[in-house]
């Protein structure tokens, strides 16, 4: 990839730029999108952009940032320009207290999982339609948090493997509730078919950048070679990332739940629901105790 062009081509020369997501790790798959990280201050969604029959997902970023979240991601970044040497400094302040960032975001992620735990089990009893969402989002917070515990980047296409190779420890013995209330059992070629279309349908909806052409590229690597489950958590990590975005407002749009119940493969059983969110939730008052007692 000549990102000299890129940058030239598409006007970018003016700001700090970056290149992250798994495309610098060891992660990486022929399938993956170029995450690269221009730090021009605007507050605008994501673009994705085709270049040179490669997809480069452009984030928004500020030198200025103080979101754990979003500083973790700027943790390793190979810089691509940076002529006042902004960048740089930046990266060298976030490599100084990255395993404090890691250790907050883990915490944000635990109750921010137990806040969606809670609202699948009041919608239970309320009768909401989008509590299977809700438990689905808690499991994915779930898995957000073992994975930065562990100093891993939040990677929805790798972060199944790279949870199915940590050692063993009090803190990652909570992968099996990740497996267990995911729903990566019922995995099968045709359900992922489905999800996909649904998923392409909600990411054009909400996102509306193009996205779905990764989503699509992706599933197409997935499935090819024989990725079943990774596909799964893939695909249900995307409608995770895209359900929050519009959680505060999820309740006035009931007709949502058509391509969310497929899209995330939603659980009919509200027992069982529940009892997948109560899991999760004592998983996170759990994961918070050894933390606290570290």
């Amino acid at each position: 990839m000549d990102f000299k062009n890129f940058i030239a081509d598409n006007d970018l020369s003016n700001f700090p730029i970056g290149l992250g997501g798994c495309r610098i790790s060891d992660l990486s798959f022929d399938s993956c999108d170029y995450d690269v990280f221009v730090f021009d201050e605007k507050l605008e969604t994501d673009n994705v952009i085709s270049y040179d029959d490669n997809f480069i997902v452009v984030h928004h970023a500020s030198l200025s940032e103080t979101n754990s979240e979003k500083l973790i991601q700027y943790h390793k970044l190979k810089i691509l320009h940076d002529e006042s040497w902004d960048l740089r400094m930046l990266i060298s302040k976030i490599n100084e207290k990255h395993a404090s960032l890691f250790s907050d975001f883990a915490k944000n992620c635990l109750i921010e999982s137990q806040f969606c735990s809670q609202k699948a089990i009041e919608g239970i009893n309320s009768s909401d339609v989008f509590a299977p969402c809700w438990q689905k989002c808690a499991t994915y917070y779930l898995a957000n948090a073992i994975s930065s515990i562990n100093h891993l980047p939040s990677s929805p296409s790798h972060m199944l493997d790279s949870l199915r190779k940590l050692h063993s420890t009090p803190i990652n013995e909570h992968i099996a509730m990740v497996n267990q209330t995911v729903g990566i059992e019922r995995a099968t070629p045709t359900l992922l078919e489905r999800m996909l279309k649904s998923t392409i349908g909600f990411s054009d909806l909400i996102e509306k950048n193009n996205h779905s052409q990764i989503i699509q590229q992706k599933y197409d690597f997935f499935v090819t070679n024989s990725m079943i489950s990774d596909c799964y958590f893939y695909l249900g990590y995307v409608n995770k990332t895209n359900f929050v975005k519009i959680k505060d407002t999820i309740s006035r749009n009931p007709d949502l739940f058509h391509i969310l119940k497929i899209a995330f493969d939603v659980e009919a059983d509200t027992n069982l629901i529940q009892q997948q969110s109560e899991l999760v939730q004592k998983s996170c008052n759990e994961i918070l105790g050894i933390l606290s007692s570290a």
